[in-house]
């Protein structure tokens, strides 16, 4: 099984080329370890930052100025203007605090994706104020693709993130982060927040499709010929639980509602295998992604297929579970 590693593990830069790069990449790899696990995240006080923008800290260079210049001058509009802009800034402060105070994250785990493919990651970000709470962006941790919305009051946003997990396995997510500029943008308030759930990564299958194996992929042939020619007259009959969807003649049930479907007895009896051994391939990788075409391929026939890894033999079956079964083996061996 492939561990679960934390992403930053594998981006950390080598300490001789980049000493400062590597001593950053170590501490946020320290500050992030400390944070919880968790896919639902209650903003408060406690887990809830602020610092100045570039623009506030050109604020708070300018009032500086205003105030010396006030102070040497003895202007009493100067110290009302700068006193001014100061209560300004301390309110937005403030309000930019309270559009992330009190904000409820929830993430919905991602569906498994093939090797290469995008994870989509899906938060629902819940107000229970009376308020609405504008721009409020969420990224993954480092990276620069925002995306941004506003909670309307008492309601629920949602906002999706993509991102490409690396090769096949049980990935954890990357760390994700929050923040909102309102209402100046003389202040980020922002928050870290680490997933607890995971994305498995199938091996990528192999292109073009390959052949079934020697002697599988005729009797497939031989089984399309001989569809429809048992059972009744027109080769079909009534509708049996775990018959393959590809069997059931949705014409039929649609002007009868009765569901039918193709006699095919050819097909239960074949029993395919899958063996990692027998791929003709010398690279696991390689021998992996084979086996996973021959997956896709054998479902999408509705055939019975057993798989039979190094460490691991799943009995021949068919059906979505079977499918999915075979898929996460392969994932995962």
């Amino acid at each position: 099984m492939t561990p679960l590693l934390h992403p930053l593990h594998h981006a950390l830069p080598h300490p001789l080329r980049h000493p400062l790069a590597h001593v950053r990449a170590r501490l946020a790899y320290w500050w992030q370890s400390r944070l919880p696990l968790t896919d639902s995240l209650m903003l408060t006080q406690r887990n809830v930052y602020i610092v100045p923008t570039r623009a506030g800290l050109m604020l708070g260079v300018t009032l500086m100025v205003l105030l010396v210049a006030s102070i040497n001058y003895q202007l009493n509009l100067g110290y009302l203007l700068t006193f001014l802009l100061a209560g300004c800034a301390l309110v937005g402060m403030h309000v930019g605090h309270g559009t992330l105070r009190g904000l409820s994250l929830h993430l919905t785990a991602p569906d498994a994706v093939f090797t290469g493919a995008t994870a989509i990651i899906q938060i629902n970000l819940h107000n229970a104020q009376k308020r609405t709470r504008y721009g409020i962006g969420l990224a993954l941790f480092g990276s620069q693709q925002w995306a941004w919305t506003d909670v309307a009051a008492q309601a629920i946003a949602t906002v999706q993130l993509a991102f490409k997990p690396g090769q096949r396995g049980l990935h954890p997510l990357p760390t994700l982060t929050a923040e909102t500029r309102y209402p100046l943008g003389t202040f980020r308030v922002w928050t870290l927040w680490r997933p607890a759930a995971g994305v498995l990564v199938y091996p990528a299958p192999e292109v073009p499709t390959p052949s079934l194996p020697a002697g599988l992929a005729h009797e497939g042939r031989a089984h399309a010929r001989s569809v429809s020619v048992q059972g009744d007259p027109e080769g079909l009959r009534t509708y049996r639980r775990g018959d393959p969807l590809k069997a059931i003649v949705w014409k039929k049930a649609a002007k009868t509602g009765e569901l039918v479907s193709r006699d095919s007895p050819t097909l239960q009896q074949q029993t395919l295998w899958f063996d990692q051994q027998q791929t003709g391939l010398c690279q696991p990788e390689a021998q992996l992604s084979r086996l996973c075409a021959w997956v896709l391929q054998a479902d999408k026939l509705g055939l019975i297929y057993g798989l039979r890894l190094k460490n691991q033999t799943l009995a021949p079956a068919t059906g979505q579970a079977h499918y999915l079964l075979c898929l996460r083996a392969l994932a995962l061996a």
